[in-house]
């Protein structure tokens, strides 16, 4: 409120612009929330009442030891997630998401037993429950969500307190719940498509009924006599085995859109969602910049390839390069890409000025994501894949003209310090540097491809050396050094962009001219424009920016 006062008294001195730039807003409570002791308590007191509510309630014999045995699982999933996933046992969302799942699978799994071994449901029979209990619930929605590591803990953990849960430890429930988790993991390493859940959620069935047939959850069925089968029953059972699997498939697809919008997750199906390339943004930046348009597919599919073989969210990256540069459609005239054969704006300009609008292409980008609610990981991307780096190209120039001055000053005699001062820190980008593996790797990528359009007769030395030589004064300048890629990662992406360039940049053979049956006769009274028009010799490499 006092912020926007001051700035109303600004504009009305003359001294600030009406325009305000968008920016993040930051919750402060929820952020707090986030990494509270007391929350990560809170959350475990709940699912160990939710733990006691199921196992108390119900006729089951022996239910305190069963609440004990149970207790104990839980300080070794605690322990267990605590060592092996430090960075979701700090946040407590993270915490939340876990155990809430389980929990949820948990309650599930004795309702449906419950209603099995109720009389009011006579279609339901006692023998029916461990047929369609969902076994794959929380591994599914962990192992999309969180990954495949979360979802084998999942299937363990939830696996051992289903086993204590309904009375004494089923050794059949036990196995089944393990087999089929751990197969709806293996089926779930990377989904791109909710076409592909659903064939996981098929195999998790084949599995249950394979199961089912080996402890005799299905049948009887005697093979010497067949005709003494009774294959109707046979054939329901089969169908719930099969079916419980699609089912619990179908919906896990239902709820992932509304997990990922309540834990702030962007699983590789929306980020395959996000690369339509009818985005309002896309869409204004093919019309107002094609230059930059082409640029941004090109470093996509840079990205994307060196983000696979170093196992990096290849989806990830290619979605963000398509935004990173989308704070040049503010002045997309500016930027070398974009520019026409007429003239360079940068002429008439102080190499600070343009230094000043080249940098401001990130920002802009910010305001313009946060203006059209884009993804949080594209706007972290658009900030930091110049990282601190200079603009080289105009930082020279203003070197250049200091110089200049310097010597016309003998001349002239003026004095030193009325010569401006070029600071190095005027002609660098604000950061921050980027944070992550993909965020490097579009940093490195955007880079690559701009200075690979200076590159005349391209040949596969030339290519290799520019990668390297551009990796190298990356590494030298410290801008990769708050991301987590190591030099091993760095030879595999350098090897990547080497590849894909030579694939984009190959040449090809001179195809002589076909002879027509006309010629095409040119008025030689007509001015010849294209000949007129030349690119401006001080327009600065592709680069710059």
């Amino acid at each position: 409120m006092f912020d926007f006062l001051r700035h109303n008294r600004l504009v009305r001195r003359g001294l600030a612009s009406r325009k305000m730039r968008r920016r993040r807003a930051r919750n402060e409570l929820l952020r707090g929330l986030e990494c509270a002791s007391s929350v990560k308590v809170l959350i475990f007191a709940g699912f160990t009442a939710g733990l006691a509510f199921l196992i108390f309630s119900g006729q089951q014999p022996e239910p305190t030891k069963n609440f004990v045995i149970a207790l104990l699982f839980l300080a070794i999933a605690m322990t267990q997630l605590w060592i092996n996933q430090p960075s979701t046992f700090s946040q407590n969302s993270r915490v939340l998401l876990v155990f809430g799942t389980i929990l949820v699978q948990l309650a599930v799994t004795k309702l449906l037993l419950v209603l099995c071994n109720d009389s009011t449901f006579r279609f339901l029979k006692p023998e029916m429950g461990g047929l369609i209990a969902p076994y794959a619930f929380a591994p599914l929605v962990l192992s999309v969500l969180l990954g495949r590591n979360h979802g084998l803990y999942a299937a363990v953990s939830v696996s051992l307190w289903s086993s204590v849960l309904f009375g004494k430890i089923d050794a059949p429930l036990l196995v089944t719940s393990l087999i089929s988790g751990f197969t709806a993991v293996y089926l779930t390493l990377q989904v791109r498509r909710r076409s592909k859940l659903i064939r996981a959620g098929l195999g998790v069935g084949l599995a249950i009924w394979l199961l089912s047939l080996t402890f005799g959850l299905i049948g009887p069925i005697s093979l010497f006599s067949p005709m003494a089968n009774d294959w109707g029953m046979i054939g329901l059972q089969s169908a719930l085995a099969v079916g419980n699997g699609i089912v619990t498939a179908t919906v896990v697809g239902g709820v992932l859109p509304i997990l990922e919008h309540l834990f702030q997750i962007t699983t590789d199906i929306s980020w395959l969602e996000a690369s339509d390339l009818n985005h309002p943004l896309l869409r204004r930046m093919t019309i107002e910049a094609p230059g930059t348009y082409h640029h941004s597919l090109v470093v996509a599919n840079l990205a994307e390839a060196a983000a696979e073989a170093i196992g990096a969210n290849a989806t990830l990256c290619r979605v963000c390069s398509y935004f990173h540069d989308v704070g040049k459609l503010v002045k997309p005239e500016y930027f070398t890409e974009n520019m026409n054969f007429e003239r360079n704006p940068h002429d008439d300009l102080a190499p600070t000025m343009s230094a000043l609008i080249i940098i401001a292409h990130v920002k802009e980008g910010v305001d313009l994501a946060l203006k059209h609610k884009l993804n949080q990981r594209i706007i972290d991307i658009i900030q930091e894949h110049h990282g601190t780096s200079l603009v080289y190209y105009f930082y020279q120039r203003a070197l250049q003209q200091q110089e200049d001055a310097r010597a016309g000053g003998k001349i002239t005699n003026i004095r030193e310090e009325d010569i401006p001062e070029v600071r190095e820190e005027s002609f660098r980008y604000s950061g921050p540097k980027p944070q992550t593996k993909e965020s490097a790797i579009v940093s490195l990528a955007d880079m690559v491809e701009s200075a690979s359009r200076s590159l005349e007769k391209p040949t596969p030395q030339k290519i290799e050396q520019l990668v390297n030589e551009l990796i190298e004064e990356r590494i030298a300048d410290r801008q990769l050094d708050e991301c987590d890629l190591t030099l091993g990662d760095l030879t595999i992406i350098a090897d990547r962009f080497r590849f894909t360039l030579m694939t984009m940049l190959h040449s090809r053979i001179a195809y002589p001219r076909q002879e027509t049956k006309f010629t095409v006769t040119r008025d030689e009274s007509l001015p010849d424009v294209m000949a007129a028009i030349k690119k401006p010799a001080s327009a600065p490499p592709v680069s710059a920016a």
